[in-house]
């Protein structure tokens, strides 16, 4: 049996999954995020995390084994970050372009070419300097040439870890994209959201308290608690994702009904009342397994909490290669695909369940012969 869980910010939804359909829904007063002054869960949401757990086993429902959050995080306070962009001089409108008012940015001599050429050595007293002196914890580097080769943005983590201990960095070279502004504005925001992603996560954690957790990806696929820490921006849009998903999945086995726990501990049907049909709430009838919302979709928050109950745990590599023949694509292929599961596992997958799930290979235009953009993407199941 899965949980899946939707945050609102009065309410939160929670959905059974069991056999692969929805068996049970709850709206529990409390909102589960963050509020924005950084407190944690309101009391009366952590009151309710015993009737949470107990909840789908009043229902008849059995143990919850893995726990899957739906939410966007368009809305959460954005972090000051400190960004260095490693590679040569450049104009300030093409310098990295901070947005927070307390955001701090440098430009420090390093970096390679997309043939793995040295364009300068590392300049690490510029990276210890300013890490040492800006004052911030969450840091975004972002290297010329590195998703080929990223040895200057493992180096700089380094300086920067030695500089500012519990520093949170994010490496543009895990987000994958060959253009260097994308790459370094990926790993800005990424860096902004991992405090509040953080806070989430532990408000998450002490609520459904010792089942396994996991957050939904943007696009499909979810991630364990661990990686959502670390990679928020690919959670970015977890609940709108989620919730298309669980639109379209197919009602439970009691359809056009509502059922709610009974006074007896045991699982009781009643008819589908207007209420069934509204958005999920504390106002909303507990336990809708109807095709309630029009055209036979569920609520959107039972939607967003079913979809994420849905998904399993997926993993992307994304990397430039340079490969003179067949024999040496097929090597950085393999390594890839060993990296993808790896990162899979990572992102919690069962033991025994990781598989690739997609290869592309497509050769760089207007660059060397022997360039390529490789995506390998890898799923499991949860526990």
């Amino acid at each position: 049996m899965i949980l899946g869980a939707a945050p609102g910010r009065s309410s939160t939804t929670v959905a059974v999954v069991r056999d692969g359909v929805l068996a049970w829904w709850r709206a529990y007063d409390g909102a589960l995020l963050p509020a924005g002054d950084g407190e944690g869960l309101p009391a009366l949401a952590r009151a309710s995390a015993g009737s949470l757990g107990n909840g789908p086993a009043e229902a008849g429902l059995g143990e919850v084994r893995a726990a899957c959050v739906a939410v966007d995080l368009d809305d959460v306070r954005a972090a000051p970050v400190a960004a260095i962009r490693v590679g040569g001089p450049c104009p300030p409108a093409l310098g990295p372009q901070v947005t927070h008012p307390r955001g701090l940015a440098t430009i420090v001599r390093g970096g390679h070419s997309l043939t793995r050429r040295p364009l300068a050595p590392l300049d690490a007293a510029a990276v210890r300097a300013f890490a040492a002196g800006c004052g911030l914890a969450d840091f975004a580097v972002t290297a010329t040439g590195s998703p080929v080769l990223a040895d200057h943005e493992l180096a700089v983590a380094e300086l920067i870890a030695a500089e500012v201990p519990g520093a949170r960095i994010t490496l543009s070279y895990e987000f994958g994209r060959p253009g260097l502004r994308e790459r370094e504005r990926q790993a800005m925001l990424n860096a902004a959201l991992r405090p509040e992603a953080e806070r989430l996560a532990d408000a998450a954690a002490s609520w459904l308290e010792g089942i396994p957790l996991y957050f939904a990806r943007s696009g499909e696929g979810l991630v364990s608690a661990h990686y959502f820490r670390r990679y928020p921006l690919i959670c970015r849009e977890g609940a709108t994702a989620a919730a298309l998903r669980g639109a379209h999945a197919p009602p439970g086995p009691h359809s056009g009904r509502a059922v709610s726990p009974g006074p007896t501990g045991k699982t009781e049907a009643a008819p589908p009342g207007p209420a069934d049909r509204g958005r999920g709430s504390a106002a909303v009838s507990p336990g809708s397994v109807a095709g309630a919302g029009e055209g036979g979709g569920f609520p959107p928050d039972v939607a967003a909490a079913l979809g994420a109950a849905l998904a399993g745990p997926l993993a992307e590599v994304e990397r430039i290669v340079q490969a003179r023949g067949r024999a040496e694509l097929d090597r950085a292929l393999a390594d890839a695909r060993d990296e993808a599961l790896t990162r899979v596992v990572s992102a919690g997958a069962a033991p025994g369940s990781a598989r690739i799930g997609e290869v592309t290979v497509n050769p760089l235009s207007y660059l060397p012969d022997g360039l390529y953009r490789v995506r390998v993407t890898a799923a499991g199941t949860t526990p």
